[in-house]
Protein backbone atom coordinates (compact mmCIF):
# COMPACT_ATOMS: atom_id res chain seq x y z
CA UNK A 1 0.00 0.00 0.00
CA UNK A 2 1.14 3.56 -0.67
CA UNK A 3 -0.42 7.00 -0.54
CA UNK A 4 0.33 10.68 -0.96
CA UNK A 5 0.99 12.56 2.26
CA UNK A 6 0.64 16.31 2.65
CA UNK A 7 3.09 17.97 5.02
CA UNK A 8 3.86 21.42 6.40
CA UNK A 9 7.29 22.82 5.59
CA UNK A 10 9.12 25.84 6.96
CA UNK A 11 9.79 28.29 4.12
CA UNK A 12 11.51 31.02 6.18
CA UNK A 13 12.47 31.74 9.77
CA UNK A 14 10.01 34.03 11.60
CA UNK A 15 11.13 37.42 12.85
CA UNK A 16 8.87 38.07 15.79
CA UNK A 17 5.48 36.37 15.66
CA UNK A 18 5.22 33.65 12.99
CA UNK A 19 2.97 34.34 10.00
CA UNK A 20 1.39 32.21 7.27
CA UNK A 21 4.22 33.25 4.94
CA UNK A 22 6.66 31.17 7.03
CA UNK A 23 4.90 27.91 6.05
CA UNK A 24 3.88 25.98 2.95
CA UNK A 25 2.00 22.76 2.19
CA UNK A 26 3.98 20.14 0.30
CA UNK A 27 3.31 16.59 -0.86
CA UNK A 28 5.34 13.39 -0.82
CA UNK A 29 4.52 9.94 -2.18
CA UNK A 30 4.93 7.22 0.42
CA UNK A 31 6.01 3.81 -0.80
CA UNK A 32 5.25 0.51 0.87
CA UNK A 33 7.43 -0.08 3.95
CA UNK A 34 10.72 -1.88 3.47
CA UNK A 35 12.33 -4.42 5.73
CA UNK A 36 11.99 -3.35 9.39
CA UNK A 37 9.78 -0.37 8.49
CA UNK A 38 6.16 0.64 9.15
CA UNK A 39 3.73 2.83 7.26
CA UNK A 40 1.85 5.14 9.64
CA UNK A 41 -1.16 7.31 8.88
CA UNK A 42 -1.37 10.17 11.37
CA UNK A 43 -4.69 10.74 13.12
CA UNK A 44 -3.86 13.66 15.44
CA UNK A 45 -0.94 16.05 15.85
CA UNK A 46 0.07 18.54 18.49
CA UNK A 47 1.29 22.10 18.22
CA UNK A 48 3.20 23.40 21.23
CA UNK A 49 4.84 26.71 22.17
CA UNK A 50 8.34 25.17 22.37
CA UNK A 51 8.21 24.67 18.59
CA UNK A 52 8.69 28.41 18.12
CA UNK A 53 12.26 28.11 19.42
CA UNK A 54 13.04 25.41 16.86
CA UNK A 55 12.15 27.85 14.08
CA UNK A 56 15.18 29.96 15.00
CA UNK A 57 18.61 29.02 13.68
CA UNK A 58 20.26 28.77 17.07
CA UNK A 59 21.70 26.17 19.37
CA UNK A 60 19.23 24.72 21.85
CA UNK A 61 18.29 21.46 23.55
CA UNK A 62 16.77 20.28 20.24
CA UNK A 63 18.05 20.96 16.69
CA UNK A 64 16.35 23.77 14.74
CA UNK A 65 13.85 23.04 11.99
CA UNK A 66 15.38 23.18 8.53
CA UNK A 67 14.10 25.44 5.76
CA UNK A 68 12.27 23.48 3.07
CA UNK A 69 11.78 20.40 5.23
CA UNK A 70 8.68 19.15 7.04
CA UNK A 71 8.39 20.31 10.64
CA UNK A 72 8.31 17.79 13.47
CA UNK A 73 6.36 17.40 16.66
CA UNK A 74 4.28 15.07 18.75
CA UNK A 75 1.64 13.09 16.89
CA UNK A 76 -0.53 10.03 17.17
CA UNK A 77 -1.15 7.65 14.30
CA UNK A 78 -2.19 4.18 13.23
CA UNK A 79 0.05 1.58 11.64
CA UNK A 80 -1.40 0.90 8.18
CA UNK A 81 1.19 -1.61 7.00
CA UNK A 82 4.11 -3.21 8.81
CA UNK A 83 7.29 -5.03 7.90
CA UNK A 84 8.45 -5.00 11.53
CA UNK A 85 7.88 -7.89 13.91
CA UNK A 86 7.00 -5.60 16.82
CA UNK A 87 4.17 -3.75 15.09
CA UNK A 88 0.99 -4.79 13.34
CA UNK A 89 -1.59 -3.02 11.21
CA UNK A 90 -4.06 -1.27 13.50
CA UNK A 91 -1.58 -0.48 16.28
CA UNK A 92 -1.98 3.05 17.64
CA UNK A 93 1.40 4.72 18.04
CA UNK A 94 2.91 7.92 19.43
CA UNK A 95 5.90 9.55 17.74
CA UNK A 96 7.58 12.87 16.87
CA UNK A 97 6.81 12.98 13.13
CA UNK A 98 3.82 15.29 13.20
CA UNK A 99 3.02 18.10 10.73
CA UNK A 100 2.37 15.45 8.04
CA UNK A 101 -0.40 13.04 7.15
CA UNK A 102 1.78 9.94 7.12
CA UNK A 103 5.27 8.51 6.89
CA UNK A 104 7.34 5.38 6.36
CA UNK A 105 10.10 4.77 8.88
CA UNK A 106 11.85 2.29 11.11
CA UNK A 107 10.21 2.52 14.56
CA UNK A 108 13.46 3.46 16.30
CA UNK A 109 14.08 6.34 13.87
CA UNK A 110 10.61 7.79 14.47
CA UNK A 111 10.76 7.18 18.26
CA UNK A 112 7.61 5.09 17.87
CA UNK A 113 5.84 3.83 21.01
CA UNK A 114 2.57 1.94 21.27
CA UNK A 115 -0.30 3.67 23.00
CA UNK A 116 -1.46 1.88 26.12
CA UNK A 117 -5.09 2.97 25.99
CA UNK A 118 -7.17 3.46 29.12
CA UNK A 119 -10.89 2.61 28.91
CA UNK A 120 -13.11 5.55 28.00
CA UNK A 121 -10.25 7.97 27.27
CA UNK A 122 -10.34 9.69 23.85
CA UNK A 123 -7.30 8.80 21.77
CA UNK A 124 -6.16 12.42 21.32
CA UNK A 125 -5.83 12.79 25.10
CA UNK A 126 -2.50 10.97 24.81
CA UNK A 127 -1.15 14.14 23.19
CA UNK A 128 -2.46 16.27 26.06
CA UNK A 129 -3.20 15.44 29.66
CA UNK A 130 -1.99 11.84 29.26
CA UNK A 131 0.94 12.83 27.05
CA UNK A 132 3.87 15.21 27.11
CA UNK A 133 1.94 18.19 28.60
CA UNK A 134 0.61 16.03 31.42
CA UNK A 135 4.02 14.55 32.17
CA UNK A 136 5.48 18.08 32.09
CA UNK A 137 2.96 19.18 34.72
CA UNK A 138 3.57 16.09 36.85
CA UNK A 139 7.36 16.37 36.90
CA UNK A 140 7.46 20.15 37.16
CA UNK A 141 5.09 20.34 40.10
CA UNK A 142 5.91 17.21 42.10
CA UNK A 143 9.64 16.75 41.47
CA UNK A 144 10.70 20.40 41.25
CA UNK A 145 7.94 22.31 43.03
CA UNK A 146 7.66 19.74 45.83
CA UNK A 147 4.29 21.02 47.10
CA UNK A 148 3.24 20.29 50.65
CA UNK A 149 -0.27 20.10 52.01
CA UNK A 150 -1.61 23.53 52.95
CA UNK A 151 0.88 25.46 50.80
CA UNK A 152 -0.13 28.01 48.17
CA UNK A 153 0.62 27.08 44.56
CA UNK A 154 0.48 29.81 41.89
CA UNK A 155 0.12 28.64 38.27
CA UNK A 156 0.47 30.97 35.29
CA UNK A 157 -1.56 30.04 32.18
CA UNK A 158 -3.60 27.77 34.41
CA UNK A 159 -6.16 26.83 31.74
CA UNK A 160 -3.52 25.63 29.27
CA UNK A 161 -2.60 22.05 28.50
CA UNK A 162 0.14 21.98 31.16
CA UNK A 163 -1.28 24.49 33.62
CA UNK A 164 -4.64 22.77 34.00
CA UNK A 165 -2.98 19.50 35.02
CA UNK A 166 -0.73 21.38 37.45
CA UNK A 167 -3.76 23.02 39.08
CA UNK A 168 -5.52 19.70 39.58
CA UNK A 169 -2.53 17.80 40.92
CA UNK A 170 -1.89 20.64 43.36
CA UNK A 171 -5.49 20.40 44.55
CA UNK A 172 -5.17 16.64 44.93
CA UNK A 173 -2.07 17.21 47.08
CA UNK A 174 -4.05 19.44 49.42
CA UNK A 175 -2.68 22.82 48.31
CA UNK A 176 -4.38 26.15 47.92
CA UNK A 177 -4.31 26.89 44.18
CA UNK A 178 -4.29 30.27 42.46
CA UNK A 179 -4.17 30.43 38.66
CA UNK A 180 -4.04 33.06 35.94
CA UNK A 181 -5.65 32.85 32.50
CA UNK A 182 -6.35 35.15 29.57
CA UNK A 183 -10.15 35.42 29.60
CA UNK A 184 -13.12 35.50 31.97
CA UNK A 185 -14.42 32.28 30.36
CA UNK A 186 -11.18 30.46 31.17
CA UNK A 187 -11.19 31.80 34.73
CA UNK A 188 -14.78 30.63 35.24
CA UNK A 189 -13.80 27.15 34.05
CA UNK A 190 -10.82 27.12 36.42
CA UNK A 191 -13.03 28.01 39.37
CA UNK A 192 -16.11 25.93 38.54
CA UNK A 193 -14.62 22.83 36.91
CA UNK A 194 -11.08 22.59 38.28
CA UNK A 195 -12.06 24.03 41.69
CA UNK A 196 -9.06 26.34 42.03
CA UNK A 197 -9.32 28.72 44.96
CA UNK A 198 -8.83 31.84 42.86
CA UNK A 199 -8.51 32.57 39.14
CA UNK A 200 -7.31 35.90 37.74
CA UNK A 201 -7.75 37.25 34.23
CA UNK A 202 -4.26 38.69 33.76
CA UNK A 203 -5.33 40.72 30.73
CA UNK A 204 -7.93 42.73 32.62
CA UNK A 205 -5.89 42.77 35.84
CA UNK A 206 -2.84 44.37 34.20
CA UNK A 207 -1.28 46.83 35.02
CA UNK A 208 -2.43 45.90 38.54
CA UNK A 209 -1.60 42.20 38.28
CA UNK A 210 0.50 42.32 41.43
CA UNK A 211 -2.40 43.78 43.42
CA UNK A 212 -4.76 41.08 42.14
CA UNK A 213 -2.28 38.30 42.92
CA UNK A 214 -1.51 39.75 46.37
CA UNK A 215 -5.19 39.70 47.26
CA UNK A 216 -5.54 36.13 45.96
CA UNK A 217 -2.43 34.98 47.88
CA UNK A 218 -2.74 36.64 51.31
CA UNK A 219 -0.25 34.19 52.83
CA UNK A 220 2.22 34.50 49.97
CA UNK A 221 3.27 31.84 47.45
CA UNK A 222 5.17 28.66 48.24
CA UNK A 223 5.33 27.14 44.74
CA UNK A 224 5.20 29.01 41.46
CA UNK A 225 4.74 27.08 38.21
CA UNK A 226 6.01 29.32 35.41
CA UNK A 227 4.52 29.16 31.91
CA UNK A 228 4.39 32.84 30.95
CA UNK A 229 7.36 34.93 32.17
CA UNK A 230 7.49 38.74 32.08
CA UNK A 231 5.23 40.49 34.56
CA UNK A 232 4.06 37.14 35.94
CA UNK A 233 7.58 36.22 37.05
CA UNK A 234 8.21 39.66 38.56
CA UNK A 235 5.03 39.36 40.64
CA UNK A 236 5.72 35.77 41.66
CA UNK A 237 9.20 36.54 43.00
CA UNK A 238 7.75 39.42 45.01
CA UNK A 239 5.13 37.13 46.54
CA UNK A 240 7.32 34.09 47.21
CA UNK A 241 7.66 32.94 50.80
CA UNK A 242 11.07 32.01 52.24
CA UNK A 243 12.30 28.67 50.87
CA UNK A 244 9.74 28.84 48.05
CA UNK A 245 10.23 26.89 44.82
CA UNK A 246 9.86 28.20 41.27
CA UNK A 247 9.37 25.51 38.63
CA UNK A 248 10.42 27.10 35.33
CA UNK A 249 8.54 25.30 32.56
CA UNK A 250 8.22 28.00 29.88
CA UNK A 251 7.94 31.72 29.16
CA UNK A 252 5.58 32.06 26.22
CA UNK A 253 5.45 35.86 26.53
CA UNK A 254 9.07 35.97 25.30
CA UNK A 255 9.06 33.40 22.49
CA UNK A 256 8.49 35.98 19.75
CA UNK A 257 10.84 38.64 21.15
CA UNK A 258 13.20 40.09 18.55
CA UNK A 259 15.50 41.54 21.24
CA UNK A 260 16.32 40.39 24.78
CA UNK A 261 13.55 41.33 27.20
CA UNK A 262 14.42 42.99 30.53
CA UNK A 263 14.79 40.49 33.33
CA UNK A 264 12.95 40.72 36.66
CA UNK A 265 14.17 43.72 38.65
CA UNK A 266 13.68 41.85 41.93
CA UNK A 267 15.78 38.77 41.20
CA UNK A 268 17.95 39.57 44.23
CA UNK A 269 15.06 38.37 46.40
CA UNK A 270 15.92 34.80 45.42
CA UNK A 271 18.96 35.19 47.68
CA UNK A 272 17.32 36.75 50.71
CA UNK A 273 14.34 34.40 50.56
CA UNK A 274 16.46 31.29 49.89
CA UNK A 275 14.36 30.48 46.83
CA UNK A 276 14.91 27.54 44.51
CA UNK A 277 14.41 28.40 40.83
CA UNK A 278 14.86 25.44 38.49
CA UNK A 279 14.22 25.08 34.78
CA UNK A 280 13.51 21.69 33.25
CA UNK A 281 12.91 19.90 29.95
CA UNK A 282 10.40 17.06 30.06
CA UNK A 283 12.49 14.85 27.77
CA UNK A 284 15.01 14.55 30.61
CA UNK A 285 12.37 12.94 32.80
CA UNK A 286 10.85 10.14 30.71
CA UNK A 287 11.79 7.73 33.51
CA UNK A 288 8.80 9.19 35.39
CA UNK A 289 6.34 8.06 32.69
CA UNK A 290 5.19 4.85 34.44
CA UNK A 291 4.46 6.62 37.73
CA UNK A 292 2.74 9.47 35.88
CA UNK A 293 0.42 7.16 33.93
CA UNK A 294 -0.39 5.11 37.02
CA UNK A 295 -1.32 8.19 39.05
CA UNK A 296 -3.26 9.78 36.18
CA UNK A 297 -5.29 6.61 35.65
CA UNK A 298 -6.23 6.62 39.32
CA UNK A 299 -7.12 10.32 39.33
CA UNK A 300 -9.20 10.05 36.15
CA UNK A 301 -11.13 7.06 37.50
CA UNK A 302 -11.81 9.05 40.68
CA UNK A 303 -13.19 11.97 38.64
CA UNK A 304 -10.38 14.27 39.79
CA UNK A 305 -8.94 15.16 36.38
CA UNK A 306 -10.57 17.30 33.68
CA UNK A 307 -9.25 19.01 30.56
CA UNK A 308 -10.25 21.08 27.55
CA UNK A 309 -9.20 20.86 23.90
CA UNK A 310 -9.19 23.21 20.93
CA UNK A 311 -9.25 21.32 17.63
CA UNK A 312 -8.37 22.48 14.09
CA UNK A 313 -9.09 20.08 11.22
CA UNK A 314 -6.75 19.22 8.36
CA UNK A 315 -2.96 19.36 8.13
CA UNK A 316 -3.22 22.60 6.16
CA UNK A 317 -4.66 24.27 9.30
CA UNK A 318 -1.65 23.30 11.45
CA UNK A 319 0.11 26.68 10.97
CA UNK A 320 -3.10 28.49 11.98
CA UNK A 321 -3.36 26.36 15.10
CA UNK A 322 0.27 27.02 15.95
CA UNK A 323 0.01 30.80 15.47
CA UNK A 324 -3.14 30.89 17.60
CA UNK A 325 -1.12 29.70 20.61
CA UNK A 326 0.56 33.09 20.86
CA UNK A 327 -2.66 35.08 20.88
CA UNK A 328 -4.22 32.84 23.52
CA UNK A 329 -6.98 31.62 21.19
CA UNK A 330 -6.67 28.05 22.45
CA UNK A 331 -8.67 26.81 25.40
CA UNK A 332 -6.73 23.89 26.83
CA UNK A 333 -4.68 21.63 24.58
CA UNK A 334 -4.31 22.77 20.95
CA UNK A 335 -4.69 19.84 18.55
CA UNK A 336 -4.97 19.26 14.80
CA UNK A 337 -7.16 16.41 13.60
CA UNK A 338 -5.68 14.79 10.51
CA UNK A 339 -8.02 11.90 9.75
Amino acid sequence: MSFTSREIRLTSRPSGAPTAANFEVGEVSLAAPGDGEVLVRNLWMSVDPYMRGRMNDQRSYVPPFQIGEALQGGALGEVVESNHSGYAAGDKVMHMLGWREGFVSKPEDALLTKVQELPGIPLQSYLGSLGMPGLTAYVGLLDIGEPKEGETVLVSAGSGAVGAVVCQIARIKGCRVVATAGSDEKCTWLRDELKVDAAINYKTASPNLFKALSEACPKGVDVYFENVGGEHLQCAIELMNPFGRLSMCGMISHYNDTAPAPGPTNLIQTVGKSLKMQGFIVSNHFDRQPAFLADMAQWIQAGQMHWKETVYEGVERAPDAFMALFSGDNFGKMLVKLA
